[in-house]
């Protein structure tokens, strides 16, 4: 084993997992987060250490909105963000993911409120860039994904 001072420490992104959750055909859930940065966003938090990326989206779900979802395709994330300026916190990449949610929508954890926005308002707030982080760009990508103009 190498000694303490031979171990190279370097600064790497932070993966986190983030989630765009379907709820009952009614539009989409977004929090309002309860920690800086504040805002709307798409639930999601930090990969904990011990859980694959599905598992941390479906844990980050659960938390911050009650809900239990089923992943779209769960072995092929929707999209990856990676900017290294995307989040005033520091470099984080973001693997995001469409799920299914249901059961009964309560904001928990980091949540400060959870809501389900129509797709209508969901156009909003993308031509507004109105979301943290680069949400309102991942949001554009999954209304060009399932065909809403």
């Amino acid at each position: 084993m190498p000694k303490q001072e031979e171990i190279k420490c370097y600064r790497n992104p932070i993966p986190t997992t983030d989630i765009i959750i379907e709820y009952y055909n009614r539009g989409i859930v977004l929090i309002t987060r309860r920690n800086p940065p504040l805002g709307l966003a798409i639930p999601g938090g930090f990969s904990e250490y011990g859980l694959s990326l599905e598992e941390n989206a479906i844990k980050e779900a659960k938390e911050e909105t009650g809900l239990d979802v089923v992943i779209e395709n769960p072995e092929k994330p929707f999209c990856v963000h990676s900017n290294p300026d995307r989040d005033p916190r520091g470099h984080m990449i973001s693997i995001t993911y469409i799920a299914k949610g249901y059961g009964n929508l309560k904001a928990g954890d980091d949540a400060k409120t959870a809501k389900v926005y129509s797709l209508d308002e969901i156009v909003e707030f993308v031509k507004q860039k109105s979301l943290v982080f680069d949400h309102s760009s991942i949001l554009e990508k999954y209304l060009k994904h399932r065909g809403f103009p």
